[in-house]
């Protein structure tokens, strides 16, 4: 038995001592949040409890599940490995049933085996680094698609757009490396050349050596497979310094705070990748969702990853409407789930825990910095 194991148990027993119910027959079912409610991912660890919260209380209001109420644990991470691997040891002790999140592969990371070895499901939402579920954990899910997946989609983004030339950069985290690797494999596989590859150091002021170097590499398109706090500043700067190149991203750029880092003129023509937000899906699911987050809220999700959060607790909910509350049989069951509606489309799982279906779509920043949705064909 390993040390988490004994921990549980060792509280299991305290709890019959002291005459307390057991997680199986407790009045309320426990589950756990993981988000970055702090640091430069803030908002959108906001949104992630925000989602996740309506949906507990809509759950709630309908009468439970299986008539037992649902109770929502929340920690945050920071956006941080290290505070995340305490705030796993913190849900691991909380007697949740599973966890949910998070935002960032290397944060997701950090908590991975904590999670398992206390022999909970852990369903990751905004981690797409393919070596997560390469690992062999058999209580890890994700409801986003892995970075290979991207790749194949940036590839073909980018060859359908013409592009001959491409320059590569990346901030040296699981995700932005993993997708940048993946692009590369499938951009040479197509026949494009690659005349740059390297990395930024992120949460940096000014990247306009780096800018320099890319210029010089004279490429059709830079792909900047980073975040979106660093994408605003590389447009914004890049339009200081009057080099007009088209310049496109990843899902991690599908973030408003984009806009706002680069300005929406120097915004304006940034393509990127990614899952389509709720509004963009004309699905009865997602629509009920958009209203029911509107009216609350009286605002939209600021990024998809947030609302991933929500699928993420959508399938946790199914799997215990089935009854599928021990990890093990949950877990049995999660990976045969296909085809289950969520907010962001249908919702199932490979023998690895990865969402299996594709749904990438294309989104451009028009001259007012929104969001357009590219047509698919």
């Amino acid at each position: 038995m390993n040390i988490w194991k004994r921990i549980l148990a060792g509280g299991a027993l305290c709890a019959v001592a002291l005459g307390l119910a057991s997680p199986a027959l407790a009045e309320t079912i426990r589950l756990g949040l993981m988000c970055p409610l702090t640091g430069k991912w803030a908002s959108e660890g906001q949104d992630m409890k925000n989602i996740v919260s309506l949906l507990v209380d809509e759950t709630n209001a309908a009468g439970g599940i299986n008539g037992k109420k649902v109770e929502l644990v929340v920690e945050d991470d920071a956006g941080d490995p290290r505070t995340a691997a305490l705030a796993a040891q913190k849900l691991a002790g909380a007697g949740v049933v599973a966890v949910i999140g998070t935002y960032g592969s290397a944060v997701t990371e950090a908590s991975q085996n904590i999670i398992a070895e206390a022999g909970l499901v852990h369903v990751g939402t905004g981690s797409t680094s393919i070596r997560l579920t390469e690992k062999g954990l058999p209580l890890f899910f994700r409801t986003c698609p892995r970075d290979d997946a991207q790749g194949a989609a940036a590839a073909a983004a980018i060859v359908k757009g013409g592009f001959k030339k491409v320059a590569l950069l990346h901030d040296k985290s699981s995700y932005a490396k993993g997708l940048a690797d993946e692009s590369r494999k499938a951009l040479e596989k197509a026949g494009v050349e690659i005349v740059f590859y390297d990395a930024l150091t992120p949460g940096e002021r000014d990247y306009t050596a780096i800018l320099t170097k890319l210029k010089a590499a004279a490429p059709d398109v830079v792909f900047f497979t980073g975040y979106y706090p660093e994408t605003g500043m590389l447009l914004r700067q890049k339009k200081e310094m009057g080099w007009d190149v088209p310049m496109m991203g990843g899902d991690a750029a599908n973030h408003q705070d984009l806009v706002k880092i680069a300005g929406a003129d120097a915004a304006k023509g940034y393509f990127f990748i990614s899952p389509p937000l709720p509004q963009d899906m004309d699905t009865q699911e997602a629509r009920h969702f958009l209203e029911a987050y509107k009216a609350r809220y009286q605002s939209v999700p600021v990024s998809v990853w947030a609302v991933v959060a929500g699928d993420a607790y959508k399938v946790v909910e199914a799997a215990l409407a089935a009854g599928k509350t021990d990890p093990e049989e949950m877990a049995e069951w999660l990976k045969q789930l296909k085809d289950m509606p969520g907010l962001t489309g249908k919702l199932g799982f490979d023998e690895k825990g990865d969402r299996v279906g594709e749904f990438y779509r294309s989104y451009m920043v028009d001259e007012q910095g929104k969001f357009i949705l590219l047509p698919q064909k």
